[in-house]
Order: structure tokens, then sequence, then C-alpha cells
């Protein structure tokens, strides 16, 4: 109607999700996303020299560490965070207070879909990290919580309830995510295909994760979330990602948990120096041949019932099996551990789940119902004829405990609630059908 100002839908998640930003420069590109991170808290974790002053755009809500921070946070095991490496951005998931986490790196903008509209990334995430996941079986029609998706046919109905999703894994437009020897020989190469999907990654199968558009839920996988010893110091940088990525995988298939991959886009706008990369990856490249099959082979016990029970066994069969590759394992091993103790003992109460509407999707325990506005108003017509109902039966109570003996006035009133007990389940079960027979 004209002269009702609109009112603009409270950001998802708002005061439950931080953004984590690794960056060694200013934060210029947060302009480009002031319209969707702006109403967030951000954790800014910066890397190098503890003496440069970050700017970061007025108007954002943040906090920001550097190395002296750390040091003096974690002290003794603050050898556990990386140093001149991205990697320095799980310390941003260790001070967080949120349940969720986003990050995203400093040389990502905002995406536009194939029609021309920016894309909001960070709300394409929590849609992923509300709804279940579907390890166990694939859907032929990717994710069948999507608008416009649903289980096919031979899917078993044991497995449609899905289980709960840990990360949701973003890809990315233009610059390519490329290992070194592949960005030697295709330079120029760019992504310019937009796929509209979004698929649970399967159980049993292991995916190199990247790290520069990532969300994921804390209370389930954040003590895994470690990325490494990586940069300076180290005989190897670059597979800080991928090696969290290996061993949440892991861990969320002992722990039944999904991840997620596809949707959202980012714009990846800087290819970093190819010959520079090869140097960070280059004992990598050949680490990898043995490290896939042990994390493919991994075995955790029954007895590791939680994420840090089964981070601890994991770092405990890296230096095992591992360290006969390189002493690194060992170091590797041991900061893992080291995180994991350093979580046990200033751990973090868990996130009271709450229903939180979001564009009219109520969500609960990861599962997400869609509302259309049909629905919403039945379910008001509904529940005024339930009161009216309830209000014509109370009046009449009233008027026959004035005019008949007690006896009479019991028999009524049992009559009578038989009679609204029979119009609950009537309206009850008209709700079901309005409300549950598209979910």
């Amino acid at each position: 109607m004209a002269g009702i100002p609109s009112v603009a839908p409270a950001p998802p998640l708002k005061d439950e999700l931080d953004i984590v930003i690794p960056t060694i420069r200013n934060l210029d590109f947060l302009e480009m996303w002031r319209p969707f991170f702006q109403p967030y808290h951000l954790i800014i974790v910066q890397d190098g020299d503890p003496t440069k002053t970050i700017k970061v755009p007025p108007g954002f809500d943040y906090e920001l560490y550097n190395r002296n921070d750390i040091n003096k946070i974690l002290g003794p095991r603050a050898s556990c965070i990386s140093f001149k490496d991205s990697a320095c951005r799980c310390f941003g998931y260790m001070v967080s207070k949120k349940k969720y986490i986003y990050t995203i790196d400093d040389d990502c903008f905002v995406a536009n879909d194939p029609s021309g509209k920016p894309i909001n990334a960070l709300e394409q995430h929590i849609r992923s990290l509300l709804c279940p996941s579907t390890p166990y079986f694939f859907n032929t029609l990717y994710d069948p919580f999507r608008e416009g998706a649903d289980y096919v046919r031979g899917y078993p109905f044991s497995l449609r309830e899905g289980v709960p999703t840990a990360i949701s894994h973003g890809l990315w437009l233009n610059i390519p995510d490329y290992d070194a020897p592949t960005q030697l020989v295709k330079p120029l190469e760019r992504n310019t295909r937009y796929v509209d999907a979004v698929l649970t990654i399967p159980k049993g199968t292991l995916f190199p994760m990247c790290g520069m558009n990532l969300a994921f839920d804390r209370d389930l996988i954040g003590a895994a979330m470690y990325f490494g010893l990586m940069g300076d110091g180290q005989p190897i940088g670059r597979y800080d990602d991928m090696w969290a990525g290996w061993c949440c995988k892991v861990i969320c298939d002992h722990l039944g948990l999904g991840i997620k991959t596809g949707l959202p886009y980012i714009y990846h706008s800087k290819a970093s120096n190819p010959f520079v990369n090869l140097r960070k990856e280059y004992k990598g490249i050949f680490w990898q041949e043995d490290i896939i099959p042990f994390f493919q082979n991994v075995v955790l016990p029954k007895e590791c019932t939680s994420v840090q029970k089964c981070y601890i066994e994991l770092s405990k069969q890296v230096k095992e099996k591992l360290s006969k590759i390189d002493p690194y394992f060992d170091k590797l091993a041991d900061a893992m551990l080291g995180i994991s103790l350093t979580l046990l003992d200033h751990p973090r109460p868990m996130a009271k789940h709450k229903p939180t509407l979001v564009n009219n999707h109520l969500t609960r325990s990861g599962t997400i119902y869609i509302l259309t506005p049909f629905q919403l108003t039945i379910a008001a017509l509904l529940a005024v004829i339930l009161f009216f109902n309830f209000m014509l039966l109370s009046l009449g109570t009233i008027k026959e405990r004035r005019h008949n003996p007690s006896l009479i006035y019991r028999k009524r009133r049992k009559l009578q609630s038989v009679e609204l007990s029979q119009s609950k389940k009537t309206l009850y079960f008209t709700i079901y059908t309005v409300f549950c027979g598209n979910l």
C-alpha cells in the first residue's frame, strides 16, 4: 500500500555468525561486500608485520588480531598458528564466540549470476548449512532441499531425513584455484562457467577444500578446522586448506555429518605468482601421493564420539604413519594435538539453536520448512477458527453450569471435551495437509 514503508528483512543468523578474513593489506575490498557483510561481526587476522596498520572501511563491526595478539593469547602454543601464510585464519576460528563461521580471502569480490544479479554468497552458505546433507546415497537432482528440487524415484525413504551439514564449500569465477604446475601451463585460463547446483560430497570421497569461500558450523566441526603448519619456517605451503579439508572429511564421515559443495560463487580477482607457488608446493606435490592414501585408509575407533576425540586420534595416526615421509609431520601432529588441547582448555558453550525465521524459511535442528504466503494465510485463518471454536464451547459450558445440576454438567463437560478434541483433530489434520504436503 502507498504510504506504508517497507521493512527490510533481518540478515540471517546476524548474531550467530562471524566473518573471518586473513590479510596483509588494507581491506578496501569490503566496500563491494558492504550490502552483505555490514550487519555481521568481522574477525580480521593480520598476517606478516604486526607494526603495519591495516585500514578497514568505516561502518564495519570488527576485531583485528596481529601476531603480537596471537603470541599473547596462545602463549607457548602460538607456534601452532602459521606465520606469513593464509593458514593464520584458523586463529580467527578459535577466538570467535559464534556458532557459524564464514571465511573469505581479500582478493575475492562479489560475483554476478548469469542474469547479472549480484550474488549474496553469505546468504547461500547459510541456506546450505541450515539444510541437511545426503552423503549416504547420491540424489541425481543434487540437493533435494533446494527450491525446485526433490528426491528422485528410488531414493531410500529411510535416508531422506539427511544428516546435519557441517561445511558449505563455495566456488569461484575468473581466476581458478590451480596448483603451480597447472598455473604455469595454463596462465590465461579463466573459469567462466556458472553451475547452478549444490551437492553433497559422498561418504568415503575426499575433495580438495579451498578456504577462500568457505562456511562451517563450529559446534559440529570447528575443532578439526585447523589449517596446519604452513608458511614461514615450514617446508611446505598452500596445502593448509586442503589438509584441513581432508581431516574434516574423514571425521565427518565417521560422525555422520555432511559437506556440501557448489554454490555460492565469488569473483576471484588476483592470480598469485606461479613460480613463488611452485617453491611453496614443491614438496607437497610429491608428499600428496602418500598423504591421500593415508586419509583414504584412516579408521577412527568407535570410542571417538566427538570432533575433539577424532582429531586427537587423527594426530596420533599422522605421527605414526606419515612421519616416515618427513620429520615435518612430527611437528604437524604435535601442532594438531596442541590446537586440540587449547580448545579443550577453553571450550566455548554450545550456542542455543533457536528457531530462526529467514525470508519465510523457518529452521530448527538443521531442517528447513518453506512457508509460502498462501500457507501463512491459511495458518492465520485456522488459528482464528480454532480460537472461536474454543470460545463457543466455553460459553456453552458456562450456560450449562448455571442451569444444570452438577452431574448433568459433568456429563455435558465430558461430551464437549470429546467435541473439542475431534475439532482439534480435524484442524490438525488440515494443518498437516496444507503445510506438510510439499515437504
